[in-house]
Order: structure tokens, then sequence, then C-alpha cells
């Protein structure tokens, strides 16, 4: 379980499970292959090759490559 602060000042956290936090995110093709397996258990279901976290306060959106975020997305508003 981890811990994250946001740009915007807001702890992320992973450590309660379920959470809003932390996404599941597979590229189409990938959950293609993983259900095209059979008859799949949960636990089957491999982790995605990125860990992406969205916090519930700005709405920013961390892509982490092991302990690294690699890439930051914010939400663009209308002006």
């Amino acid at each position: 379980m981890a811990r994250f602060l946001c740009r915007c000042g807001e702890t992320l956290s992973n450590s309660l499970t379920p959470n809003d936090i932390q996404l599941r995110v597979y590229t189409d093709k990938k959950w293609d292959d993983i259900i095209n397996l059979g008859t799949i258990d949960s636990v089957d279901i491999p982790f995605p090759e990125y860990d992406v976290w969205r916090c519930l306060k700005c709405e920013r959106v961390y892509v982490f490559d092991g302990d690294t975020v690699i890439k930051t997305y914010v939400l663009e508003t209308e002006k």
C-alpha cells in the first residue's frame, strides 16, 4: 500500500480496498486477450502495465511506472 501527495496538496492513498484512487487501466487489446482466456477468476487477472491514480479533489491523473510518476494529466477548464 502506498501514499502520494498530489500537486493540489491532497494525500492520495491506496491503503483501503476497494478505493476510488487507484484505477485499473488496460488497452483494449490487452483486455481482449485477458477475457479470451476463457473462464476467469478475478485473482487470475494480471495487474496492468502501469499504475494509474486519480485525485478526487482536483481530478489530476498520475501514471506510475513502479514508484516513478511518468505522466501527469490535468483537466482543462473552459474559460
